[in-house]
């Protein structure tokens, strides 16, 4: 293959979306391109991005849970302001780009020690007598959501909204109740808003009917 397309592999290699063949052949390339190799150690920011946004939205969630329209921009400005950074140390990437493009694959985010505890609020609906549990915990691009469920009304479509101070509200995580079982069923999903942005979470049906509201305290 040509330099010029090689060039042109940078974003697919740092997605981790080329082939065992293809990725081999591109990290001779690095080695031979310091060009391609400092765009590699950039891209590695907004492909952490996706990552995280990727463990905050697990395969199991519903196909129509959409992420808030928040999401982008907090992900769009966290990689400008680590982009900015990031050519501060353009010497120091440059060099050390060959050892990230080998071993970016294996590339893990380690939380840190001693940070914020996850919360955790439960309510029950005296009308609907559903109850619900939320688990939540801060993340650099919003919170992430534990969801327990126990709703023997079933079946029913439902979904997790979160409503922001501002008014603005986000689904977290949808699922589908299954018939006449009570038993308590758990869902991740994930949020643009910060804990201290969310003044409720609130279980709601497909049609619309308000199951049980969270109120952090």
């Amino acid at each position: 293959m040509r330099s010029l397309e090689r060039h042109r592999d940078v974003g697919a290699y740092a997605l981790g979306v080329l082939d065992e063949v293809e990725a081999f052949r591109f990290e001779d390339h690095l080695m031979e391109c310091p060009r391609c190799a400092a765009e590699v150690t950039e891209l590695g920011v907004t492909a952490r991005q996706l990552m995280l946004y990727r463990r905050a939205t697990p395969r199991f969630v519903h196909p129509v849970a959409k992420p808030g329209p928040r999401m982008l921009d907090r992900l769009l400005s966290e990689v400008a302001a680590r982009r900015r950074a990031g050519r501060r140390r353009l010497l120091f990437a440059v060099a050390a780009s060959v050892v990230f493009a080998v071993a970016a694959p294996g590339v893990a985010v380690m939380a840190g020690d001693g940070g914020p505890r996850p919360v955790r609020i439960a309510a029950t609906d005296a009308r609907s007598g559903v109850w619900a549990q939320v688990t939540t915990e801060d993340e650099a691009y919003g919170s992430q959501v534990r969801l327990e469920v126990k709703d023997g009304a079933g079946p029913r479509s439902c979904h997790l909204v979160a409503v922001g101070r501002d008014g603005s509200e986000e689904t977290v995580t949808s699922w589908s109740a299954p018939r006449h079982d009570a038993r308590p069923n758990t869902m991740m999903g994930g949020s643009a808003l910060h804990l201290h942005e969310i003044v409720r979470y609130e279980v709601r049906s497909e049609d619309g009917e308000h199951l049980v509201t969270l109120r952090p305290r």
